[in-house]
């Protein structure tokens, strides 16, 4: 008989090999120019509109100046440009431009071809059943 505590150190041992994965999967250098903060960035903005900097800092928890650092990044690379804020003319929010989104587009293919490879040989039940596990585990964040 397996005991709880055997299951809870597989489960954090699994999770451990799981962020490690993960985190190379997601740095991994790839035919994108983007790297995982500049997906995570335009990712937000193209599912939320343009964006201020503190607006991105406290959905990803992050100091605004580890934004701002990443966002001018993006800037630089023509990926995103400021647009300033009508009513307060010292904000500005970041929208994507058409060079960021092709950029985002094929880094998610990249990672959707590498994603597929892995799972290629599970059968649509156990798909639907891991994205159903993981969608419960990240709602108990």
């Amino acid at each position: 008989m397996v005991n709880n505590d055997s299951i809870e150190k597989n489960l954090l041992d699994e999770l451990a090999a799981l962020v490690r994965h993960v985190t190379s999967f997601t740095t991994y250098k790839n035919d994108s120019n983007l790297d995982r903060s500049g997906y995570l960035l335009l990712n937000h903005i193209v599912t939320h509109g343009p964006t201020g900097v503190k607006a991105l800092a406290e959905q990803f928890g992050l100091h605004v100046s580890t934004i701002s650092r990443q966002s001018t990044a993006l800037e630089q690379k023509g990926y995103v440009v400021r647009v300033p804020d009508p009513v307060d003319g010292r904000a500005f929010s970041f929208e994507i431009t058409a060079l960021g989104e092709k950029e985002l587009n094929l880094y998610k293919q990249v990672r959707r071809t590498r994603m597929t490879k892995i799972i290629e040989d599970w059968t649509t039940e156990e798909r639907q059943t891991f994205v159903a596990l993981l969608q419960k585990f990240n709602r108990g964040f």
